[in-house]
């Protein structure tokens, strides 16, 4: 019978932080991955943020494959027929180090992988897990097709709806109103084409958020970013608003009605699909995280509930790294004490409060109950649409004064319920 320090189920950022710090320091970690190759199931819209994570993996930065460092950061509400655009450009984002790129997936993660296994970690990809070895309430591995493996700890990252915290225990199956499904097509582009489009230069690249029309009202947004010589464009949309609005017409199709928008077909123009996936993604926040670890078994990245979504940005893939960079620690000084219990795993949940990752979700955990206003996505975007429509419009006979153009906009009713939403925005 085969027995490791460690098994992480899911090659992903989480377990593949997870695994190759454990491996720097020279335990033994097998990694099972269900997919064919690690990143061959990972959807994430395709940003990550390197600031927080830097100082964690300081030698692989250099070599990462990354895409395009971000130096453009836009935001656009979208009415049925019009949309207003915000767009960012700063010299602190065109100052190395950088503080986010774009990523691929597969790309990234099949590098990642390597660099584990290159440090000692095992990494068998087409394995599925189907059960934890349980004794006497703690867990001692995996049941992976049909095969029996033992370890000192598992570390759970398979994915938002992670089946091996469910089987231990930590987890119940999850509401709607905490997850949204995201799809996101890769579109292949001519890097000269991205450059002229979006105004960028060399490495540069283009983030950009999309909130309103876009997802019909319902509580979700668009995204686009820029990679080398493609953009990954995408939507998520609440599960819940989906399965409450009757008239919904199922993401895919909204996916579609996205590609078609003026706004977003002429930067889309000339290029090829070459990817399309769908995935869960978790959006309840702080208040819906799971139990982060328990007897003989630690959860990291999704599997946690670690993403989050203010609006402006999208984060996680920082999160995931994190956390399975921190679950590692976790197991080392468990190691050095010869008792992985809940006892000295505890420790995992006081590293995550200690650090970046859940002080910004203790700070955001008001924002997707503030969010979950269908005014933002319908109302707001229409009314600054047809405001922008009035002042910019130039009409045959004489134009009317900004203030009246604005004010008949601004009733008191109009401006008593933005007061109460502008209430809510404030605890974000």
């Amino acid at each position: 019978m085969e027995k490791f320090d460690v098994i992480v189920v899911g090659a992903g950022l989480a377990g593949l932080a997870a695994a190759y710090t454990l491996a720097c320091e020279g335990l033994e970690v097998l990694v099972l991955e269900r997919g064919d190759y690690a990143g061959a199931k990972n959807v994430t819209g395709g940003r990550l943020y390197v600031n927080p994570v830097r100082e964690f993996f300081p030698d692989l930065w250099a070599k990462a494959p990354l895409e395009r460092f971000i130096a453009n950061e836009g935001f656009t509400m979208m009415a049925a027929e019009r949309s207003l655009s915000i767009n960012y450009y700063g010299n602190e984002l065109a100052d190395e180090p950088y503080q986010s790129y774009s990523v691929l997936r597969a790309k990234f993660d099949r590098w990642l992988a390597k660099q584990a296994q290159r440090k000692g970690a095992a990494v068998v990809t087409r394995s599925r897990v189907d059960d934890v070895i349980m004794e006497a309430g703690q867990v001692k591995g995996v049941w992976a097709a049909g095969e029996e493996l033992r370890s000192d700890v598992v570390i759970a990252c398979d994915g938002v709806l992670s089946l091996t915290a469910e089987k231990a225990g930590l987890r119940s199956p999850g509401i709607p109103e905490n997850y949204a499904v995201g799809l996101k097509e890769v579109i292949e582009l001519a890097p000269e084409l991205i450059e002229a489009r979006f105004g960028l230069e060399g490495n540069e690249g283009a983030a950009h958020m999309f909130m309103g029309e876009v997802t019909k009202g319902m509580f979700g947004g668009g995204f686009l970013y820029t990679n080398q010589a493609s953009l990954s464009l995408g939507i998520v949309v609440s599960i819940k608003d989906m399965m409450e609005n009757e008239a919904s017409l199922g993401a895919p199709v909204l996916l579609d009605n996205f590609k078609q928008r003026p706004e977003i077909a002429r930067l889309l123009k000339g290029g090829e699909t070459v990817e399309y996936s769908a995935h869960v993604i978790p959006e309840g926040g702080y208040k819906a995280l799971g139990k982060l670890y328990g007897d003989g078994i630690l959860v990291a990245g999704d599997a946690a509930g670690l993403s989050m979504n203010i609006g402006v940005t999208v984060r996680g893939m920082e999160y995931a790294l994190a956390s399975g960079y921190y679950a590692a620690r976790t197991v080392m000084q468990a190691k050095e004490l010869g008792d992985f219990s809940v006892a000295t795993l505890k420790h995992y949940e006081l590293l995550l409060k200690d650090s970046f990752v859940l002080k910004d979700f203790a700070s955001f955990k008001e924002t997707p109950r503030v969010l979950d206003n269908p005014r933002f996505f319908t109302t707001y975007p229409e009314m600054l649409g047809d405001m922008m429509k009035d002042i910019y419009a130039v009409p045959g006979g004489a134009k009317n004064r900004l203030y009246p153009t604005i004010k008949k906009y601004m009733t008191l009713r109009e401006m008593w319920q933005m007061a109460g939403d502008v209430r809510q925005v404030m605890k974000i």
